[in-house]
């Protein structure tokens, strides 16, 4: 029976070829395929499709609309057998895709080749930044999902989430105005200056990212004269009230990763956050790795170029008794860095805590010589009497950043005998420093911000959604909230987490 299995057996990734295609010369060109990266989440956690060999499954998109159609072809298709029988693959992939993309392909054919709308096709939203990258012209738009042309248009891209996100959840589209009105799309297209044809369109696509809106409560104080009360009162838009700013879906489509495409999104949608009056945070919703990257090249390049990093100082003047190695003496933060300067840039930069924090640590060990930070601890015996203000920057630093990580930690540590704890910070801050030390690295070798490798966060999908299918919270009252959904990313990586 096993050797049967294999037999009729398939790799879904395999047998799944995607493209994106214009009209050609008598027929639809691809100008791309590729593959996806996962499908468990169509296909199973074993990524095999039963009951045929030599499967070939096409999914083509129009790559200015991304209007779908699928094709399926095989070798020989498996003959049922009782209760075993082939895998229905059309009907797997109906939950996934339009009802449309199951038609003749004559019908997709005449529509890609023939059809008058792609000429005078303009990407939905409104246009918010364009670019070039490497000769090429580029433009990024975006829309809420209020608009019916933007709806339609995820719609057919919902599929790339579960191809390219790991983790990743299908938006739910057919939700009431005042909820579709929270969401955010950016689409990121390529505009070629001349179309090859009368009937092929300027646009095709690159990848998009979507972003929800939380609300926030904020604190109010009544003022002594009230406007007088109105029935009905007058309608309020979802756009208007205080909210964070929610990056979900981030995904540059495969032909198009590693020329910066995700950089170049990542900072348009902050340019638009940060304009926007209403955004008072601007928050992540489970980042993997790669994203991590990106945001962290690009938040640090942004804070550099606008003079916030230069305007945070670690002050290692104190007196060495203020950092006594004795039970009982706490880090004096508030003396090593300004706290209140602290808090004032990362609310004008609405940068989450967490992320923030990061930023601060990563700016701080950078301002200190290489040679003070590659001697580890074998120059600090001295601790805050060092005569080198180098080793006495680097002693506080790992202060800091230690402290923040046995405060992030302290329920977990407390369970520890007191050596144990030691050596669990100890060892949470040689990881945590290794990491930002390759970030110094990274942005040392690609210019600072310019992400111009796989590292930039575009290797697939950037920001998974791990969580089940159902509605978000609406009102987000927790204001550390995202400062604990950010520090995931480390627990994942440590037992302990630095922050």
């Amino acid at each position: 029976m096993a050797e049967q299995d294999e037999e009729w057996s398939s790799n879904a990734n395999e047998a799944i070829h995607i493209s994106f295609v214009q009209p050609g010369a008598e027929s639809p060109k691809a100008i791309s395929t590729f593959h996806p990266q996962f499908t468990y989440s169509i296909f199973g956690d074993e990524e095999r499709i039963f009951g045929y060999q030599g499967l070939n499954i096409k999914l083509r998109f129009a790559a200015h609309d991304l209007y779908p159609h699928v094709s399926i072809s095989s070798d020989a298709k498996f003959k049922t057998v009782g209760d075993t029988k082939a895998t229905d693959v059309i009907a797997v992939l109906k939950e996934h895709l339009p009802s449309y993309a199951f038609q003749k392909s004559s019908s997709f054919k005449t529509r890609v080749q023939e059809g008058a709308s792609a000429a005078a096709f303009t990407p939905p939203g409104k246009l918010v930044e364009s670019y070039t990258s490497r000769g090429r012209s580029f433009e990024i738009w975006c829309g809420e999902l209020t608009d019916a042309s933007v709806r339609e248009l995820l719609e057919r891209m919902q599929i790339f989430i579960s191809f390219f996100i790991e983790g990743g959840t299908p938006l739910y589209l057919d939700d009431q105005e005042w909820t579709l009105a929270r969401w955010r799309v950016f689409f990121v297209y390529e505009k070629l200056p001349s179309p090859p044809s009368p009937t092929t369109s300027a646009y095709s696509i690159v990848g998009y990212s979507t972003s929800y809106r939380f609300l926030t409560y904020q604190s109010t104080h009544p003022s002594p004269k009230s406007d007088p009360f109105t029935f009905p009162p007058p309608p309020i838009s979802v756009s208007s009230l205080p909210s964070r700013a929610r990056i979900s879906q981030f995904l540059i489509l495969p032909p198009h990763q590693s020329h910066s495409h995700g950089t170049h999104l990542y900072a348009a949608m902050i340019r638009t956050f940060l304009a926007d009056p209403a955004c008072t945070e601007i928050t992540v919703e489970d980042p993997n790795e790669a994203f991590d990257d990106l945001r962290d090249y690009c938040d640090h390049a942004r804070l550099l170029a606008n003079g916030t990093l230069a305007q945070i100082k670690l002050h290692t003047d104190l007196d060495p008794k203020a950092t006594a190695k004795r039970i009982g003496v706490r880090v004096p933060s508030a003396k090593l860095l300004d706290k209140s300067l602290l808090r004032s840039l990362r609310l004008k930069n609405k940068l989450a805590p967490r992320q923030f924090d990061r930023l601060v640590e990563l700016h701080l060990l950078s301002q200190i010589p290489a040679h003070n930070r590659q001697a580890g601890t074998a120059r600090l015996t001295q601790r805050a009497k060092a005569t080198d203000q180098g080793d006495r920057a680097y002693y506080y630093w790992r202060l800091l950043v230690k402290q923040r990580i046995y405060k992030k930690n302290k329920d977990v540590l407390m369970q520890l005998d007191r050596a144990e704890r030691i050596d669990k910070v100890e060892e949470t801050l040689g990881e945590q420093g290794g990491d930002y030390e390759r970030l110094l690295r990274g942005m040392e070798g690609k210019g600072e911000g310019k992400g111009e490798g796989k590292g930039e966060g575009e290797g697939g999908g950037e920001v998974g959604v791990r969580r089940e299918r159902g509605k978000r919270k609406v009102v987000d009252e927790d204001e550390d909230e995202e400062e604990d959904v950010d520090d995931e990313r480390e627990i994942k990586k440590m037992r302990v987490d630095e922050g």
